[in-house]
């Protein structure tokens, strides 16, 4: 596995931290599908010991993102598109008990914030940026779950949210997302107009629009 310079980070670092360095490493391509993940190369890279590496693996492995073969080795996961569905089941009903929760509770500053989100996530698009794009998505979509204050739902999209990005970055890399601009739109009016029963039904729609981008995995 070769890895990445400059890794290494405070030895303070939380177990949490470590988890998400080697999650985004996952998701955005770092560490390839197929990759061979060894925990003392980690452990060296982020400049902490291998209990936190392998805590990190192990849930990371709960995830669909790396696959564990015990006394063997552990590996980064492909994409399936089988597991990808079933995240995205998952994943769209929490949004949409999150978004159906949040709206009574939304502020004005809520609502700024998710249209400025929504205005670097087109601005990303049209640099084909998707790392840009992927980040500007997660701070929309995050203004609701945070505002409804729902830990269980927190705790499962943590858990299948970052499979489905793995997905979407298919998408973001090129201009092939502009539709999420406006469904983005339309879920923010419905938002700031008070309707959350039309808000959850954007946001599973939103959710529901990478079915074409997994189905195409079948025929990878």
């Amino acid at each position: 596995m070769p890895v990445p310079p400059g890794g290494a980070l405070n030895r303070s670092l939380l177990r949490q931290d470590v988890y998400l360095r080697l999650r985004d490493a996952i998701v955005d391509g770092t560490f390839a599908p197929g990759e061979q993940l060894r925990d003392h190369e980690l452990a060296a890279w982020l400049g902490v010991s291998r209990t936190p590496v392998r805590e990190a693996l192990l849930r990371l492995g709960q995830s669909g993102l790396v696959l564990s073969r015990p006394g063997r080795s552990t590996t980064v996961a492909g994409l399936s598109a089988a597991a990808a569905r079933d995240a995205l089941e998952v994943v769209a009903a929490m949004h949409e008990v999150a978004v159906r929760g949040a709206v009574p509770r939304l502020t004005d500053a809520d609502l700024a914030q998710m249209r400025g989100a929504n205005e670097d996530f087109a601005e990303a698009l049209r640099h084909a940026d998707a790392e840009g794009a992927l980040a500007a998505d997660d701070v929309l979509h995050a203004v609701p779950v945070r505002v409804c204050g729902n830990s269980a739902v927190t705790e499962v999209l943590e858990q299948f949210t970052p499979l489905l990005r793995r997905v979407e970055r298919l998408r973001f890399a090129t201009l092939g997302g502009r539709a999420s601009v406006r469904a983005h739109t339309s879920l923010i009016q419905a938002c700031a107009r008070g309707h959350g029963e039309e808000a959850a039904e954007i946001s599973t729609r939103i959710w529901f629009s990478l079915t074409p981008l997994i189905d195409a995995l079948d025929e990878a």
